[in-house]
């Protein structure tokens, strides 16, 4: 039985924003979400997750509804063992308490895991960490036997206790019974004014608690944010660590330092990927496909073979093997690629299916299409779908061929084999195998005289 304790109250002061602090994002998800799907590997059966929410209570919890939360309000921050305080009668008198921080985001199972073995009914475990730099972190106190006894918070600590490089992560496990007996015995007797959560360190010795400490594979696991430049930092770790993932399974990244993914990434063998691609949400990439420098792509499949050119950006599209988009090519949600499809330069899609060896090659936007095989559409065409109320199709059968610079006025449907001339402005069906030209005819004037400017 596990109650996993999320502390979420803080303002972030230092964000200088609007937004509560655990909303911030790492990778395009909030910290408290990473927190949150961390808890949720743990595999624990009869979980309760606790939220102490406080500063943007309401916020926070529009964003965690429907994850099986049950959201405690601290009103006023008065220290971490204030927050914890909150959640009493929700504890399970039998359960392990897991305490976690909302703003501490790369944390991994593997670390919980660990920590969660060192606990047990007459044992709490401490998740600590040695650092080169311990400044602004409570410090790990220890007698001569090795044994930790207390805690002692930066402004609470001596000179010589300010030496210690074994800091306190904040994280521990304590068992619900411990904690609901020595939590209301705090006291905010200290320099911060503040009813700390460490202080129950110093209780369990005196109790005789054994307290077994495990620390995470990485320091960083456990760096919190409290500014931007924290947020930026994380942000380059978590990225590192994803870009590290990727090269292990054998995909190339031209410059791993210059790679986001902002979701979750499948892909295939001999997979290459160019500078400054994002990933967003959840993206497959078959084998052998390319990706060029400055493309965005989002929730979207790309089979084998395939390659997107520079600077394009595809969300919510599926792209068939063997077919080629961009440089500056935009596919928006709802457009299918089949086979060996080609859309190109300045091309802009949306809700289209683009048939198998049909090209789009320049300048043009096709909306609400389902085109054939083997069509050919000229620079400068696009698909007019949209009346000011209502958004209609375009129906191009296969092997049609269409000039540049037209306009295709939906609902309309070009037969298989037909062919419109350039700069045509069709707004009937065109039957199989037609010629369709529809523009004014072209005059040549004799003798006419270019304009020349007048003096003044």
């Amino acid at each position: 039985m596990l109650d996993v304790v999320i502390l979420a109250a803080g303002k972030g002061t230092r964000m200088n924003s609007k937004l509560p602090k655990v909303l911030h994002s790492i990778a395009g998800k909030p910290m408290l979400h990473h927190v949150l799907d961390t808890v949720a590997q743990l595999g624990t059966d009869n979980l309760q997750k606790l939220v102490v929410v406080g500063h943007g209570a309401e916020q926070v919890e529009a964003t965690i509804a429907g994850l099986n939360c049950h959201c405690v309000t601290q009103a006023q921050q008065l220290g971490t063992g204030h927050a914890v305080q909150q959640v009493l009668p929700q504890l399970r008198d039998d359960a392990l308490v897991l305490i976690l921080y909302a703003d501490v985001p790369l944390i991994q199972p593997e670390s919980l895991t660990g920590l969660l073995q060192c606990a047990g009914p007459d044992t709490m475990g401490l998740m600590t960490v040695n650092l080169a730099n311990p400044t602004g972190y409570g410090r790990i106190l220890r007698n001569g036997d090795g044994d930790v006894v207390a805690i002692v918070e930066e402004k609470d600590a001596t000179a010589e206790q300010k030496q210690i490089g074994e800091v306190n992560t904040g994280i521990m496990a304590v068992p619900a019974k411990k904690l609901i007996q020595w939590l209301p015995e705090l006291s905010n007797d200290n320099a911060q004014g503040e009813y700390y959560l460490t202080d129950i360190i110093a209780k369990a010795r005196h109790a005789g608690t054994a307290i077994k400490v495990f620390q995470p594979a990485s320091a960083e696991e456990v760096e919190g944010v409290n500014n931007r430049r924290q947020q930026a930092k994380l942000e380059r770790i978590y990225q590192q660590a994803q870009a590290d993932a990727l090269l292990d399974r054998g995909v190339y990244l031209a410059d791993p330092s210059r790679f986001d993914c902002r979701g979750e990434l499948t892909a295939g063998r001999d997979v290459e990927i160019d500078i400054n691609v994002v990933i967003e949400g959840k993206v497959t990439l078959g084998d052998n496909v390319k990706i060029g420098p400055n493309c965005l792509i989002s929730n979207s499949v790309i089979a084998a073979n395939s390659e997107i050119k520079a600077n394009s950006i595809l969300e919510d599209a599926v792209v068939a093997d063997g077919c080629v988009i961009g440089p500056y090519a935009r596919l928006r949600p709802g457009t299918v690629l089949k086979s060996g499809a080609k859309v190109g330069n300045f091309v802009e899609t949306k809700k289209a299916v683009i048939g198998e060896g049909s090209k789009v090659n320049h300048l043009s936007y096709i909306g609400d299409c389902e085109m054939g095989a083997r069509v050919n559409v000229g620079a400068g065409t696009i698909t007019c779908n949209y009346d000011g109320v209502n958004k209609f199709t375009t129906t191009i059968g296969d092997d049609v061929f269409v000039g540049s610079n037209c306009a295709l006025v939906a609902p309309v449907t070009l037969g298989d084999t037909s062919t419109v001339g350039a700069g045509s402005v069709v707004t009937r069906d065109v039957a199989a195998d037609e010629l369709t030209v529809a523009r004014a005819r072209q005059r040549s004037i004799t003798g006419w005289q270019r304009p020349v400017k007048q003096p003044k």
